[in-house]
């Protein structure tokens, strides 16, 4: 029998190298068991958060969630019990002592308790009793948003981080050294005592406050307030172009949505009104509810609201490229009081809004014409000046002009308030006034850099929020027809009060402690002796960070390239950048075998130096399917463990960390993951053996069946599970010198990774003999015809094959016959008064359809209490079925494109454990004395 759901039991792992060689190597704790699912509620909470988290720094993508990364550094340097037999004597003592273990880390990864002293104090000596007294040092050769190195920073660790690009090279300075460069009693500026971090934010909103006043004094006539004195927020813009019918030629807004707010009882629209005389379009402001009138745009390209002519999208592109489109402003958001309302632009705002564009040269450079992430350049829009207006490029570079006079100010400030006036700079290592001045600068380039993310012609408008969004609100440089302008002065959405606050928030909450950084390729950077890595490598071709960066690198290389130096070059290196470009390297296969060898390089460099008794760890979650005849094979985990394998590691254990709530359509339809998985690694032994493809199945199919179970009681959502396996599957794999085919040549990761989920559907397919006949039936109607109604005829030659009859099934309430057809229920469809401890039989199907009935209408609670009484019956429902057959429809409905199936099934199996702690919290025992039997359900 299995170990119930969701227990905290030992993971049961085949010998890695550390259980091979026990008396060198003691097995860490994530080799053994982590509380997996507390991680990943934690992590997802942790997704929402954004008063005072690190990532609202700076924007930098694919960050991990601090929650995980701290609980993964925690468990990657504490012993696991098993590794001290003369203190946990036997296996009762060890869980014991794994529990108390597990319970710590749950409190650690509690976003509230980030800066709990006595909680990273307990956790730092829980470390050194593992480690030893010495000082670890923790190595990111990857840091980009700096999660890890943060974390490690946190729980007492030296930390070092390491980037080729200077963009979190810079986020990683400020967030490792910093805030811990000065020695403050008080803000230079006067404020309050606090923490060394609490009073540089304090400070930081003193001179923030005198650069904005400085930039207001110099653009104010570009911001006029309304007549009635009201000040405008936002300015809508649409873009537009002629109209190519020759009778017309209106200039027409390219718009996709007229719509300003959607918030209920505050829903507002645009209504065009065509100006003949002037040959342009106004608007005018609708509110209510009513019908929107359609947008002018499409996939396909533009309708003119004039004339109704069709205009081609390559029409709208020649345009782009050979005058420019056009833009015009529709209409603005105002706030009188503590109101806001939306207004048509008088004249006055236009002709305040349309000035003449500066001359900046350094922002000239050419935008990348990548078409996988580059739409702008297809408009005409080819230079990063082409992404702001006339009046945000002013705005923006008045900012820019007014650092010198701030950075003086706080040096002067510094000087007053005591600290040394050595002239060392900041990028020496000074600590005394220069350095401070500098070190301000640093900060309120971030917070302008910031400001650069909210005003371009890039940033959208967010009806139902009332908000300005960033440009990058996905991974790619994307077009916009209607964008918002945010008034930088307005104090709200977009303002460059709010971007500081952000900022100074996220600096005050920031952990002291050691840390250094360096910039350069992470195949050449130095190793500290007995370093410990932990990283989270980029992810194949799924995010082009230096392009992407380029956007604000153009601007911090203007604003602090005398100040560090990290902006040598006008862009951020290209050449060194680990990702699979298949532009950049002519072609898919050259940037495979570039991204393979390099990482390949920089694991076998790590690994010189690597602590000996302690893992790795790589944080991976890349999705990308390449179908063969003979299988498929996910092309970013093949290149990855490929390079693991070749720089000498062998992988001894592997974690789905889970980030994002599961189960939406949207996520579906995309083929997404919600999980991370974190590789667990230790170097391969010198002494291994070779094996054949038989040897490589038969250990699969005695390994694969248990890693799932596990994997399942960590409420792993169905649409992760079949790329999580790849991990037990592969640590079976590398535990190998090498897998050699029947024709004598060695197996490679690719066929390995096919071998794995060749096996893994064996697996899966084997578990449906465990069910009772009713769903066995019902499996098999639901791969013929889903919920759809079916003919009778194929129904009873299934129900004959399963020596049943469909009138049987209809008996076992799981499907409708009726007029020769054949139905099976969907939960919706399932009876409310049903009682699960009256029914004189009852089926993992129904039980699931009815718990999924409940989850739809009712919620988790009433789930849970439901499930649980389904345990309490004579003859008591094995719940580790019920949640195995939401598992495994998923992955029938998936195979067959049922999206709307899947994603119910997915976040069904999802909830199981949020199921099974509503199911304790709501039923109590009737007699204290007799704990009630919870079964599958733990």
């Amino acid at each position: 029998m299995s170990p119930p759901v969701g227990s905290k039991v030992p993971v049961t792992r085949r010998e890695s190298a550390s259980e091979r060689n026990p008396v060198a190597v003691k097995r860490k704790l994530i080799e053994v068991s982590i509380p997996l699912d507390a991680i990943n509620k934690n992590s997802a909470v942790e997704k929402n958060v954004r008063s005072g988290h690190p990532s609202t720094l700076h924007l930098w993508w694919a960050r991990r969630p601090l929650a995980a990364a701290r609980a993964v550094l925690f468990a990657q340097l504490v012993d696991d019990p098993s590794s001290h037999p003369e203190r946990f004597p036997d296996e009762a003592a060890q869980s014991l002592e794994r529990d108390r273990l597990h319970a710590l880390i749950e409190e650690l990864s509690d976003w509230e308790n980030s800066n709990d002293e006595d909680l990273l104090r307990r956790a730092a000596q829980e470390i050194a009793t593992s480690v030893g007294t010495d000082a670890v040092t923790l190595l990111d050769p990857f840091a980009g948003g700096g999660t890890i190195p943060l974390e490690a920073k946190r729980l007492g660790l030296s930390a070092h981080a390491n980037d080729l690009n200077p963009l979190p090279v810079l986020l990683n300075n400020v967030m490792l050294q910093l805030v811990d460069r000065f020695t403050l009693s008080d803000p230079v500026t006067g404020g309050a005592p606090g923490r060394q971090a609490e009073m540089l934010a304090q400070d930081l909103r003193v001179y923030a406050e005198l650069l904005e006043a400085d930039a207001a004094d110099r653009v104010h006539e570009n911001y006029p307030a309304m007549p009635d004195g009201s000040v405008p927020l936002v300015y809508f813009w649409a873009r537009t172009v002629t109209c190519p019918n020759p009778a017309c030629r209106i200039e027409t807004p390219l718009v996709n949505s007229w719509r300003l707010s959607g918030r209920r009882g505050a829903e507002a629209h645009m209504s065009p009104v065509v100006d003949l005389a002037s040959r342009v379009v106004n608007v005018e402001i609708v509110h209510g509810s009513g019908a929107e009138p359609d947008g002018t745009l499409s996939r396909t390209g533009g309708i003119c609201v004039n004339c109704g002519s069709t205009i081609p999208l390559p029409y709208i592109k020649a345009q782009g490229v050979e005058h420019g489109l056009g833009a015009r402003l529709l209409a603005m958001q105002v706030r009188v009081g503590k109101s806001r309302f939306f207004v048509v632009p008088d004249d006055a705002q236009r002709k305040a809004a349309s000035i003449q564009a500066p001359d900046i040269d350094w922002l000239d450079a050419e935008l990348s014409t990548h078409s996988q992430y580059m739409a702008p350049p297809r408009y005409g829009m080819t230079r990063f000046k082409d992404l702001f207006s006339a009046r945000q490029l002013t705005t923006l570079n008045a900012f820019v002009d007014g650092l010198d006079a701030v950075q003086k100010r706080a040096e002067q400030d510094a000087r007053a308030a005591g600290l040394s006036d050595d002239g060392v700079s900041y990028s020496d290592g000074g600590k005394g006034a220069r350095a401070y001045g500098e070190a301000v600068r640093i900060l309120l380039a971030l917070g302008i850099d910031r400001l650069v993310n909210r005003q371009s012609t890039l940033c959208i408008w967010h009806a139902n929020r009332g908000t300005v969004e960033q440009v990058f609100a996905r991974q790619a440089y994307s077009m916009t027809w209607l964008f918002a302008e945010a008034n930088p002065f307005g104090g709200a959405s977009g303002s460059f009060s709010g971007q500081v606050d952000y900022l100074a928030k996220s600096l005050a909450a920031l952990p002291q402690g050691n840390g250094t950084v360096t910039e350069m390729p992470a195949q050449a950077m130095p190793v500290p002796t007995n370093a410990v890595v932990s990283t989270d490598p980029p992810y194949y071709d799924n995010v082009p960070y230096a392009d992407l960066s380029d956007f604000f690198i153009v601007w911090l290389r203007r604003m602090l390239g005398g100040t560090v130096p990290y902006f040598r070059t006008l862009l951020s290196p290209k050449t060194d950048e680990l990702v699979a470009d298949h532009v950049r390297w002519e072609g898919k296969d050259r940037a495979r075998e570039f991204f393979e060898r390099g990482m390949a390089d920089v694991f076998e460099h790590v690994g010189t130096a690597h602590h000996p008794e302690i893992p790795m760890t790589v944080y991976y979650a890349y999705k990308q399917t390449d179908a063969e005849l003979e299988g498929s094979a996910s092309t970013g985990w093949e290149t990855l463990l490929s390079a693991l394998i070749r720089a000498g590691w062998e992988i001894v254990g592997t974690w789905p960390i889970r980030t994002e709530q599961p189960g939406g359509l949207r996520e579906l339809g995309r083929n997404s993951l919600a999980s991370s998985v974190v590789i667990v690694c230790r170097r391969r032994a010198a002494s291994e053996t070779f094996g054949s493809r038989a040897d490589f199945v038969r250990a699969l199919k005695s390994e694969l069946p248990e890693a799932v179970r596990i994997q399942r009681r960590t409420s792993i959502s169905p649409v992760d599970e079949q790329q999580s396996a790849i991990g037990p599957g592969m640590a079976v794999f590398s535990r190998y010198a090498s897998i050699v085919e029947s024709d004598g040549s060695r197996m490679t990761v690719r066929d390995a990774l096919k071998v794995i989920n060749a096996t893994l559907d064996e697996v899966l397919a084997d578990q449906e003999t465990d069910f009772d006949l009713p769903t066995r039936f019902a499996v098999a109607w639901y791969r013929h015809s889903g919920y759809d109604a079916g003919r009778f005829g194929d129904a009873d030659n299934m129900a004959r094959g399963w020596n049943t009859s469909v009138e049987t099934m209809a008996r076992h309430g799981i499907l409708t016959a009726r007029g020769g057809r054949v139905h099976l229920l969907q939960a919706d469809e399932y009876p409310e008064s049903y009682d699960v401890t009256a029914d004189s039989f009852v089926s993992a199907w129904e039980v699931m359809h009815h718990a999924m009935r409940i989850q739809q209408a009712q919620g988790i609670p009433a789930t849970g209490v439901f499930l649980r009484s389904a345990t309490q019956r004579a003859d008591p429902i094995d719940l580790e079925l019920v949640r195995d057959l939401a598992h495994l429809l998923y992955r029938i409905a998936d195979e067959l494109k049922r999206t709307r199936d899947a994603s119910a099934f997915n976040a069904f199996a999802s909830s199981w454990s949020d199921f099974i702690e509503a199911g304790r919290a709501g039923v109590p025992s009737t007699d204290s004395s007799v704990p009630l039997d919870f079964g599958g359900l733990e």
